[in-house]
Order: C-alpha cells, then structure tokens, then sequence
C-alpha cells in the first residue's frame, strides 16, 4: 500500500486521505501554479498511514477509556489525559514499510532542493480541517527546520501525537465530531526561510466587518507562529480588491505594527529574539509585495469559490524566503466566520453612560460586554477562570481556547486583527480588545469592567458595569426612500463598519478629522521645517521616522484616511469637504504656532477656502490635494467628490478652482465633481452665480443658522438663540433650493440639523432636497420619517 502522496497529485477531492491543509496545497500547486502563485513542494503522510498506525499498535481501546470519564469542568483532567493519549501514541511504532516511504520521499524532496538534508516543515492536517463551517486552525502542530531523516520521522509521529492536544479534543467535542473519526495526515513541505525575512496572514475580506472589498495582509519579521498566535502586532494593509482589479495599487491603509519579536532557529530551535528598533519602526514588506501577495489571495478565492459553487472567502498564511527573495503561500484554507453569516442582519451596540477609561486597543467584534476581570498570566492557571468572566491576559494561542468560549469578553496586551485572540473571538461571538500594551497591570481583578468595541476600530476597557444598549437591523426590510439618506462620517476606522448601514453614500468626510487625528503635525511645519524651533524639529522628526520627505508623511496619512473612508462605500460616491479648521484649531498642531495668526473671532476668520489661494497657506492646501490626487488615481477611488468649505465671494471660488486645477484636478475631467458648502448667506443670495461653478450645494446648517441669526454658537450667553428651526433659516434654505432648481444643480445637507430634529429633516423633504446626510445613529430612524413623508406628497 503507498502511505505517501505528493502535493502535485492531491486537490479538494483528497480531504479524506491526506486532510484539509494538506489538499489545500495540492490544489494551488496543481491550479495555480499558472497563474504566478508559488507554494513550496512537499508530500503528504496520508491519514490511511495514520489510521494504521493506531490499529497495528492497537490504540484505538485506551485513547477512548483515557478520554471517557473527563471532567469537562476541570481543565488541569483535560489536559493530564491529553498528554497520556499523546505519550501512547508517541510509544507506538512506524511499520517498515511505512518507513522506507517516508525515506525515500524525503530523499526525493531533499534531491529536488539540492540537499542532502534539506529543511522541511512538518504540518498536522485533519481529516476535518479546514471545512468551511470549522478551520481547526492551530489545534495540532507544526515543527519547522527539520532536517534528516531520523528528525522527519520523529516529527512525523508527534504530528500523529498532537491530533489529541487539550485544545483539539476540546474543539471537536465542541463541534461534535467523533474523536477516532477524525484522522490525521502529516504534511511534509520544503522549509521557506522566513526567519530571515517576514511572514504573515492575509483574509480576503475585512476579518472585522466581513466587507468583501478588502484584502487584508498582515506581516511581521521571522516566521509567522508570532503572528498567528498573537504574540506580536502586526503591520497591517488593507489592500482595496475593485480598483486592484482595475490595475490600480489601491494600498489604501498601511499601518506599521509594534512587532515586538522575531521568531528565528537557534542552535537547532525555534526562539524568540527581540525586533530591533530600526525594525520595529519600518514596514516588513514592500508595496510591490503587498500588491502581489493580493493578488494571488482574489486567485486563489476565486478558484476556490468556483471549485465550491459559492462565495469562498479565505484565510491564508505567506511567508517570504530571506535568501532568495521569494514569496510563498504556505497555507489556504475557507473563512470561517463571516461566511457563515446569513442574511444581512447586524446589531448595533451602543454605551448609555460614560466610564472611566482602564486601557485602549484594537477592537475586535463590534460588542459590548461586561463582568468581572480575570487575568490569567498562563494557560496553567486556567482553573481559576469562571464562566462569565472578563479574561484578561499577554496573549492567547489554542491552548487557550477551552476558556475563551467561556469568556464574556477578552482583553490582551498583544496581537493584532489575524492573532490567535483575534480569529477566536469572532467565531465565538466575543467581544475582545486586542495589542493594548498595558492590560494586565491596568485592569485591576476586583470589581467589575465593561469591554465596548461598539466604535469598530477602537475597543475600550472601562471600569465598572455600564449600561449599554443593542439593536437589530435588517436593510433588506426598511423601505429606502426617494431623497438619498447619506452619512457624515470623518472617522476611517469605522468606515468599513459603517458602510453596512443602508446609505447610498458619504454626503460629508471631514477631512479636520483625519488631519487632527492621524496627522497631528500643522501642514507649513513639513514644507517649512528649516523654519522651526530646534524642540519642534525634534517633535516632527519623531513624528515623521522614516520620511526622507517629510511632506510625504502628510500626503502618504492625508490619502490613507480619504481612501479608506472612499474605498470602504465604493462604488457609492463620497464627498469629501477640504480642511475647514479655524487658526485656533490650526495652532492646535504640532508646529502650527508659528505659521498661525491670533484671532479675535477664528469662527469668521481664516479659515475655509480662504486659506487656500493665500500665500500663506497655499503650500499647505497643495499637500491635501497631492493626497486627493493620489485616491483618485493610484487607487482609482473615482467615486471620491470635493466639497469647498466657507466659500465667501464668486471671486474666491474661481480662485480656489485654479489652485485645484494646476495640481491636476480640475473640475468635470475623469468625472470629478466639485460642489461648495452652502453655509453663508452669500451663498444663498448669489446661488444663481455659485452654480455656474459648482457641481452641487451642501446646506451646512449649523454656519448658516449662524450666520442668518448673528448668533456666535460658541458663545454661552447667546446660544439658547442658535436654532436651525428658526423661519428666518428656512426661509434661506427654500430660496437656495429655489436657485438651484433653476440651475439644474443638485441640494443636500450635511449639517447636524436633520439628525437632531426629525421635523426639519421633514421640512426639507417637503421642499423637494435631493439628499439629507445624517449622523450614523440617525440613518435609521430618519429613513423611515422621510418613506412616510414621501408616500403622503404621493397620496
């Protein structure tokens, strides 16, 4: 009987003989080979060797009387039967013939390699790994580096062994699966050298809120256990799938990780060496690499989701050989979360009070949780855990895992959006905070705690049980009305998220946001940096590490933020509204003392389209538009409309128009839309003008209502007077709306107005405006004001 069985001659058909993992990499080898994608060679030990194994050493009998009997509340009986089952089959014996093939495979591989004792990595896979409904990720093990054939053996009966690790005797009774019904195939693969180089995971959609338009790589220095358990964090890429496939390099979000660890082989092991500053602080792959990694991540989902007759999103493991260069794809294998989803269903989570801030982190799973915190510092210490805790710990690998599902929500110091934390936590339906830094010395065990990661990308720990609230929302039954219900957002990181809402689009990204957030430095401090203070250079210099040109760092932010927020609603259109900051929120960056005036009143001074002709700030202005000009045609985010803010005269618009156009974007070429904020009474009064220049207009309502009263909305003593409601407003939004009908040119809103007060969202429905952009928590409710309201002009 042969034992063996080659990568090149196994495919999807072959689970029952060779496993999940092994199969997987018969079918890339076999079908897309063609299409540039490398996967090392190899050969699979098929489960039929191991299913004779058990029977020639007669071990069927005792691994079941050992797992009978287990105290399924004790983890310490777990894991001591778990290790009996793996010391009898350690004890066992390979037949001769099983033996002399496994030799001579390894020679054959080792002769293709040019090596007499070429590396390998020795890889468990299931019988029932890798189903799309159950990933059985990480439950057995991997050794890596191994050379030799009496090591390849060796290794070749642990991988056997660890079919009974505590972690996967636990997930199959989780799952139901049969205990001696699931076999095990060892795979044995040419080793790529990736403790030289980096290795990571890739997800062929956003792994937080399923959107199918991302592929998401991550990467760290050394091989890629550090990744997939956790123990570092990642850099991150967020790659946008539409617009690659247009031929564009749509890297539409970069984020450099801590990557604390490199794991490498020393002295014939696997260890964990420190990452050296200069490491941490650049990126572990290159844009091309990115680029081309996609790539091959759409190939193999797309040949996947052929081969299964439906949509087949993927996790993937790569690695890059450190002496050759090369990249490899080391593992695919079905999502197994978001795929599983039916319906559009989603729930929205909301605190109700506020709480004191314990620690910050990644956030993982869109809920809210609370309980008592437990901080586990080792999987030895898991009996101390309690159902209905918060655990709370380093980081976690599968070990961990018989506690996880007993968790309310978890927290770790380590780890990024693919750890081991990360992936668990969504297919259990837990909410987790993950790569804090500081968890367990900042969350103290008494008391209780509230773990929220209702903002999508930041999850909170705060102290104390807070009130919270969920709702449920099917778009697929609300009615979607006439008037386009659009969304005000400014915040990247919860773009992805809040695209699921059923919006046709972003009536106003708030550049302010990005700038102040992401940025933090003043625009004039990079192209004027000679002109600084020595302690300010020092601040920007810390800032922008690794910028040759600093003013790269801005546009490289600048362009990541919009293009996210972009790419996250295409092809919906986006309309992003150019910096509106005031001097004194200017003067807020880092260097922009210096390059900003001292106003008496900021509210109506420079700010808006004023600054960005200006001498004095139209170096700054160019940068934002080099990151506008870069989403719209490195990443092709064509759908990405400009919004001018505070536009006073006719006279400053066209100004600003011939800024735009010598840094190549002019209006109307390759379908970009340009409108202008309706905020002034000017713009109102002169709208007939104002449309002959722009696209569209934008009520904003909170300047208006400002402007029209005369009331400064910063000031106490006046405020009770600022009220969007007030005739003397409406009436300037009916004679703006008037104006722009006559000039075929298109009304919306962006102030906070509609969102606050139901009645004038109606009033504005009633007067015929094309589209309301709303708050995020008033999409919803306001829909369904606007259907009745259009159903009752129908009638």
């Amino acid at each position: 009987m042969t034992w063996i069985k080659w990568f090149d001659d196994v495919g999807l058909e072959d689970i029952a003989e060779v496993g999940g993992k092994n199969a997987s990499l018969g079918e890339l080898r076999r079908h897309l080979t063609g299409a540039g994608v490398r996967v090392p060679d190899g050969f699979a030990v098929t489960a039929d060797a191991y299913n004779a194994f058990i029977a020639d050493n007669d071990l069927a009998d005792p691994i079941l009387e050992v797992i009978e009997g287990w105290d399924r509340d004790r983890v310490d009986d777990l894991h001591q039967r778990a290790s009996a089952i793996r010391s009898l089959i350690t004890g066992g014996l390979f037949s001769p013939s099983l033996i002399a093939e496994i030799r001579d495979a390894y020679a054959k591989l080792c002769a293709a390699g040019g090596s007499d004792s070429l590396p390998v990595a020795v890889r468990s896979s299931a019988t029932a790994e890798d189903l799309p409904t159950a990933s059985f990720a990480g439950q057995m093990e991997t050794y890596l580096m191994v050379r030799g054939e009496a090591a390849v053996l060796d290794r070749v009966c642990a991988a056997f062994a660890s079919l009974f690790t505590a972690r996967a005797i636990n997930y199959r009774e989780d799952l139901g699966f049969d205990h001696l019904g699931v076999a095990v195939s060892v795979g044995v693969q040419q080793m790529v050298r990736s403790d030289l180089a980096s290795s990571g995971v890739i997800f062929t959609l956003d792994p937080e809120s399923g959107h199918r338009d991302f592929v998401v790589v991550t990467s760290s220095w050394g091989l890629g256990e550090n990744v997939v358990q956790g123990t570092v964090g990642p850099d991150e890429f967020y790659v946008h799938r539409p617009t690659l496939a247009e031929g564009f390099r749509p890297i539409v979000r970069k984020t450099v990780g801590t990557k604390e660890l490199r794991m490498v082989f020393s002295e014939g092991t696997v260890a964990n060496e420190p990452s050296s500053a200069a490491d941490r602080a650049r990126f572990s792959l290159e844009d091309d690499e990115v680029l081309r990694l996609a790539e091959w991540s759409v190939a193999i989902e797309r040949h996947y989701s052929i081969e299964r007759g439906r949509d087949t999103p993927m996790d993937i493991e790569w690695a890059k050989d450190g002496v050759t260069g090369d990249l490899y794809i080391v593992q695919a294998r079905p999502e197994t979360v978001h795929s599983q989803k039916t319906g559009p269903t989603f729930h929205r989570f909301r605190l109700d009070e506020d709480g004191s801030v314990l620690t910050t982190g990644i956030a993982i799973g869109n809920r809210i949780a609370a309980g008592r915190p437990r901080i586990i510092a080792d999987p030895g210490e898991m009996a101390r855990f309690r159902d209905g805790e918060v655990l709370v710990t380093t980081s976690t690998d599968p070990d961990w895992e018989p506690i996880m599902a007993r968790a309310a929500a978890i927290v770790t110091e380590r780890g990024g959006r693919t750890s081991h934390a990360a992936i668990v936590s969504r297919e259990l339906g837990v909410p987790a905070v993950v790569g804090t830094g500081d968890a367990c010395s900042a969350i103290p065990e008494d008391g209780e705690v509230t773990v929220s990661c209702a903002d999508a990308g930041a999850g909170t720990v705060y102290a104390g049980s807070l009130r919270f609230s969920a709702i449920e929302i099917d778009p697929s039954k609300l009615d979607r009305p006439r008037t386009k219900i659009l969304l005000n957002t400014g915040d990247p990181a919860r773009a992805l998220s809040l695209s699921r809402l059923p919006v046709d689009g972003v009536g106003l990204a708030r550049m302010e946001f990005i700038l102040a957030g992401a940025i933090g430095v003043h625009p004039l401090a990079l192209t004027r940096y000679d002109e600084l203070l020595p302690d300010v250079q020092n601040r920007v210099d810390e800032i922008t590490a690794g910028y040759e040109d600093r003013t790269m760092f801005f546009v490289d932010r600048l362009a990541q933020g919009i293009g996210t927020i972009a790419a996250a609603f295409y092809p919906r259109p986006v309309t992003l509204r150019l910096s509106d900051l005031k001097s004194n929120e200017y003067s807020a960056l880092i260097g922009g003392v210096q390059f900003e005036p001292v106003e008496e009143n900021p509210m109506l001074g420079w700010r808006g389209a004023s600054r960005y002709y200006h001498a004095d700030y139209r170096e700054g202005f160019e940068l934002e538009l080099e990151a506008v000009k870069r989403v719209r045609t490195v990443f092709g985010l064509t759908n990405l409309k400009l919004m001018i803010p505070f536009c006073r005269t006719i006279e400053e618009a066209k100004r600003v128009l011939d800024v735009m156009a010598d840094n190549g974007l002019r209006r109307g070429e390759d379908g970009l839309e340009v409108w202008v904020m309706a905020e002034l009474p000017s713009n109102v009064l002169d709208a007939d003008r104002f449309a002959q220049l722009f696209d569209g207009f934008s009520i904003g309502s909170n300047d208006l209502t400002q402007l029209v009263l005369g009331v400064d909305r910063d000031s106490e003593l006046v405020a009770p007077l600022f009220d969007e409601r007030n005739h003397a407003v409406k009436r300037a939004c009916v004679m703006l709306l008037e104006a722009a009908a006559r000039n075929g040119r298109p009304v919306g809103i962006c102030g906070q107005a509609p969102s606050d007060y139901p009645e004038f969202a109606a009033f504005l429905v009633d007067r015929g405006i094309d589209s309301l952009s709303l708050s995020s928590d008033a999409v919803v409710e306001t829909m369904a004001i606007v259907t009745k309201i259009e159903r009752a002009r129908a009638r």
